[in-house]
Parts: structure tokens; sequence; C-alpha cells
């Protein structure tokens, strides 16, 4: 008798384990979070030649937009934080 308890147990562990897998993905973002002038974003930066460590860098929108990165196009894939 225990083991069938066992076995159903097991059972519904495995059935249930799928569902809740699949709605804990959270939603892609597409632009980077609304901000005002002083919020900073962080954002990973390309390894320098000779290192494979990247780094993180914090800057305003017009501080990113100064070296000729688009905060809304490359968070998606560089973004970290937001700080402030």
């Amino acid at each position: 008798m225990a083991y069938k308890q066992l076995a159903l147990a097991l059972s519904l562990i495995v059935v249930s384990s799928p569902i809740s897998a699949a709605t804990a993905q959270p939603a892609p973002m597409t632009a980077a979070p609304a901000g005002t002038a002083e919020t900073r974003y962080c954002m990973k930066i390309e390894a320098v030649t000779g290192t494979r460590l990247e780094t993180i860098e914090c800057w305003t929108r017009a501080e990113w937009a100064e070296q000729d990165v688009d905060v809304d196009k490359d968070w998606p894939k560089e973004g970290v934080r937001v700080i402030g």
C-alpha cells in the first residue's frame, strides 16, 4: 500500500513540474526602463583585447549617447541594472 501512495505522489510531482516551469519565465524586455536625466544605466562592455573579462559601465542616457550607444536598442542584450 505504501508503494502505491509513493508512486502516486511521485507521479503528481512529475506531472506538475513542467507546468510550473513553463509559467516561471518573465517576459523579455524590449527597451530600457524609463528614468530621469540622472538615472544611470549599467550595461556590459566588450572585453578588452587580451582578456576575457567583461566590464560593466554605469552612465546616464546622455553619456551613452556621446559614445554612440542607443540605450533602448542595446539594453535587452547588454543591460544589467538601473541606478537612480
